[in-house]
């Protein structure tokens, strides 16, 4: 074959194919628009009608996957692939993509289960498969946690269904435990007036049940006060850090020693 005759037939493929592929792309990319505006009337419809935020994302990420798929089908519909052979090769395909898929189809199940029962929603805190985080978004796969300094965590759904999840924020109270150390030398009595008037003065301590303040060990260097007091789960880490600060000031006002270990060395002379 010469090179007149390569040209030729090249020129013959361009004109026979090009139409079909200008089509092609074309149909893509009016497609996905026009898919990317109906997700989003979708979600203005979910937001309107008050859907929960968990069950919306859900939704809306198999929508548009569900589009996508649709939109492949018209295409290919479009070049002249006859349907009936089509569906019966993406028939075969599905069941070979679903035997190597089972962890991804078990995934969607997991997704589906979580949304209907609920053991946790977008926004919860919390904490499983070794971490720990804010509840971002639940896809059809997998669920992204995003961790108090800020880093994205994708946990399979399947793997959040078959195992054990502490839910910080499904109840609305939390209660807050601290251990503070006196020196032996210290008045009890005294002490335990400053930790009352600090959890009594503290607006976001509730004040049913009463705050639990005892002795709970004569350690070898300390006496050691249980401090336990309950607060709404929003104020959790607030509560925590700010008694531990006024805790130290106010020893340090009426001098009240906080021990710390300390080692005696002898040295034979």
């Amino acid at each position: 074959m010469n090179i007149e005759s390569m040209i030729n037939k090249i020129s013959e493929l361009v004109v026979e194919y090009a139409p079909k592929l200008l089509l092609i792309i074309a149909t893509w990319i009016i497609g996905s628009f026009i898919i990317k505006h109906l997700v989003k009337l979708f979600a203005k419809g979910m937001k309107k009608s008050k859907i929960e935020i968990s069950l919306q994302k859900f939704l809306l990420s198999f929508i548009a996957i569900l589009l996508k798929i649709l939109l492949f089908i018209s295409i290919v519909s479009m070049v002249g692939v006859k349907m009936t052979s089509f569906v019966a090769i993406l028939g075969a395909m599905a069941f070979a993509v679903g035997m190597s898929l089972q962890g991804s189809l078990g995934n969607f199940a997991s997704g589906i289960l979580i949304i209907l029962f609920k053991p946790f929603k977008v926004g919860d805190f919390i904490q499983a498969q070794g971490f720990s985080g804010t509840v971002h978004e639940i896809q059809m796969f997998c669920t992204v946690l995003k961790t108090p300094d800020n880093k994205t965590v994708i946990i399979p759904n399947g793997s959040l269904s078959s195992s054990s999840i502490v839910n910080y924020s499904m109840e609305v109270t939390r209660r807050v435990d601290w251990t503070f150390g006196i020196g032996y030398e210290e008045d009890i009595r005294k002490v335990k007036d400053i930790l009352t008037t600090l959890t009594r003065t503290d607006n976001r301590i509730l004040k049913d049940p009463v705050p639990f303040i005892k002795i709970g060990e004569l350690a070898d260097s300390s006496v050691n006060f249980k401090v336990r007091a309950w607060v709404k789960s929003a104020d959790y880490w607030d509560v925590h850090f700010d008694m531990i600060e006024k805790v130290k000031l106010e020893f340090d006002k009426n001098k009240i020693s906080i021990p710390y270990p300390q080692m005696d060395v002898h040295q034979d002379k």
